[in-house]
């Protein structure tokens, strides 16, 4: 059999015997083993796949595409553990907002009234910048990023807010979106000053535990270490994937568990999160979120005429206008060619520097988890990949 052959058999094997929970959509494994062995290799994307589609009350698909790890021919499964990123950025939205039901902060708030080092923020102009919770949360806050020796060796959320207010601003507050890293791990402070509790802790309290999500957390124990994927990177030259290291910034026990992308999760885990902001706040007869809170997640929180997300240049459309920002979530306003053809206005969710996807569709009552792990996709939210998954996954459930 020749190599390539070869290739696409093991990988259709795989897809095979690594689907231990159906139901499966036709279609979503086909268009995924097609995105890791292609005729030409050349054009191999990933080297594996998670793919879950729920609705508000059950698991629909779930099926475990390719390899784990190839070298190792560790078959990838439902509870493969990948880092997911940006992901986490909804996340630390929904904890904002749960105590924002509780009446601990609003999220018109300054930010100043729960981190004081923040009063004395100048903006580029010399103007008090007076930043609100929101303008963190929506890549609005023109704040600037840490970075050097001194972030590097930051333990603890605490450790970083001085690193973030000597970094000169990068725009007047409102003035632009601007994606933001320390802003979000603001908010992550925050919540931990508010309730009391670090940050991982508040959300294994209050989320994963409650949630079942018993996978996701930033700190793996060993047994969760040991499912976690191999990520891989595309050599620009011949285009075959290649094993790349784990981020060393996130992960290790004696690094801030940081709200603007420390989580490590699975598809299952992932699902189960996104059931909960299907049905408004509420998962299992329990309510999490209120019904007003939801609105700060599923609509947008930034001006109408403000340009957000990353679509914003030439190669991908010019499509700034299609979306906006909610508060840790990016929200489809109108749809377009690609990776939103099949998704309604009103869609919103996140996705991860290494390829993973998450996007919840109201007006459709689903939502579609994508777990990959590579990590140099020029845009991994306007992959080839993900587009092919929710193609498949949406023509499937039409058919239905």
């Amino acid at each position: 059999m020749r190599p390539r052959l070869l290739l696409l058999g093991l990988v259709l094997s795989c897809a095979s015997t690594a689907a231990a929970a159906p139901p499966q959509l036709p279609g979503v494994g086909a268009a995924m083993a097609a995105a890791i062995a292609k005729q030409a290799i050349a054009k191999q994307e990933i080297a594996g796949a998670v793919t879950v589609v729920v609705n508000r009350a059950q698991v629909t698909h779930r099926e475990a595409t390719g390899w784990a790890d190839v070298a190792a021919k560790k078959p990838m499964r439902a509870d493969t553990v990948f880092w997911i990123a940006s992901m986490t950025k909804p996340i630390t939205g929904v904890a904002i907002l749960m105590l924002q039901d509780e009446g601990k902060l609003n999220v018109a708030d300054p930010v100043a009234k729960y981190l004081p080092e923040f009063a004395h923020l100048k903006t580029p102009s010399g103007q008090p910048a007076n930043l609100t919770l929101t303008q963190l949360l929506t890549h609005t806050s023109g704040l600037g990023e840490a970075g050097g020796p001194a972030a590097e060796q930051a333990q603890t959320l605490a450790d970083l807010v001085p690193l973030w207010l000597a970094a000169p601003m990068n725009s007047e507050p409102g003035a632009k979106w601007r994606y933001c890293q320390s802003g979000i791990n603001a908010a992550a402070r925050i919540v931990e000053v508010v309730s009391g509790l670090t940050f991982d802790a508040f959300l294994e309290k209050r989320l994963f535990r409650p949630l079942g999500m018993k996978h996701t957390t930033f700190y793996l124990s060993d047994a969760q270490g040991a499912r976690r994927v191999t990520a891989y990177a595309k050599n620009k030259d011949t285009g075959q994937l290649e094993a790349v290291p784990p981020r060393p910034e996130f992960g290790p026990r004696n690094r801030p568990p940081q709200g603007n992308g420390g989580l490590y999760s699975t598809a299952n885990d992932y699902a189960r999160f996104c059931q909960l902001l299907l049905n408004e706040g509420v998962f299992k007869g329990r309510r999490y979120l209120s019904v007003d809170a939801m609105k700060f997640l599923s609509t947008p929180q930034t001006p109408a005429a403000l340009p957000t997300g990353f679509f914003q240049n030439d190669p991908y459309g010019q499509r700034g206008a299609n979306y906006g920002w909610g508060l840790g979530t990016c929200v489809l306003k109108t749809p377009h060619e690609g990776v939103a053809a099949m998704l309604s206005p009103g869609t919103y969710g996140h996705g991860g520097a290494w390829g993973t996807q998450a996007w919840i569709d109201p007006v459709k009552g689903v939502a579609y988890v994508l777990m990959v792990q590579r990590s140099n996709f020029p845009n991994s939210d306007a992959s080839d990949v993900r587009r092919a998954f929710q193609q498949a996954a949406a023509e499937a459930l039409e058919q239905r």
